[in-house]
């Protein structure tokens, strides 16, 4: 779990951080879903039928939980030193992904590129729908209505929450996901970053720069 939990003394704070500064999150020990129940029964039907085996099923989790922003960070950094390939992820950003050997199944995928006059973000209103193939796992906020809803709304005053302000002149595009489409955002690159190698600036590549809720920046 991740929440530093002390059973004999009780004496983390519940003001929503443990005592460590973890965010805390309560115990999931409560009756399962209907959504839950239906997953475990098409789980343990399939494996019974002999369609799959636990150990593939374990697997393609492990593969899912081994993909990070990372990934997508790479993919950014060869577009800001090759033209070409920026060309072909601007054209086809699922094949130009598959191209560097990232494995991101059947998704559509869309790359939005920032410039001086325009500034992308990436929202999911009606769920979490995300790049999860190449970026990982989608952050909390993301998920959260409140940023589904508002960033429709009032786009720039959320920017700002998040330390983002733009100028007035430039505009801002907000992109609706859907299951079968998923957008990333290929961030403008920093004039700090000119000359740097392929591998030097993907570190400058922040994850909520590729969902357009921040910059690149210069690794810490």
């Amino acid at each position: 779990m991740p929440h530093d939990h002390h059973d004999h003394e009780h004496d983390h704070s519940h003001d929503g951080l443990s005592p460590s500064g973890h965010p805390y999150r309560a115990d999931n020990d409560t009756n399962l879903s209907y959504w839950q129940a239906m997953e475990i029964a098409l789980r343990e039907l399939l494996i019974e039928k002999g369609y799959l085996t636990a150990a593939q099923i374990h697997a393609q989790i492990n593969a899912m939980d081994s993909r990070s922003p990372a990934n997508g960070a790479r993919v950014v950094a060869r577009a800001w030193v090759d033209p070409e390939f920026k060309a072909a992820l601007l054209a086809d950003a699922g094949a130009a992904s598959r191209a560097m050997g990232f494995d991101i199944g059947p998704m559509h995928l869309i790359a939005l590129e920032n410039t001086k006059e325009v500034h992308n973000v990436v929202v999911c209103t009606l769920c979490s729908c995300y790049p999860r193939n190449l970026l990982g796992l989608p952050p909390d906020w993301y998920k959260s209505r409140a940023y589904r809803s508002r960033t429709v709304i009032e786009p720039r005053k959320v920017l700002s929450e998040f330390g983002l302000e733009l100028p007035e002149q430039m505009q801002v595009r907000v992109h609706d996901s859907t299951a079968d489409m998923r957008y990333i955002v290929l961030p403008a690159q920093p004039e700090a970053s000119l000359g740097l190698t392929e591998e030097e600036l993907a570190a400058w590549v922040t994850r909520d720069s590729m969902i357009g809720m921040g910059l690149p920046q210069a690794p810490q």
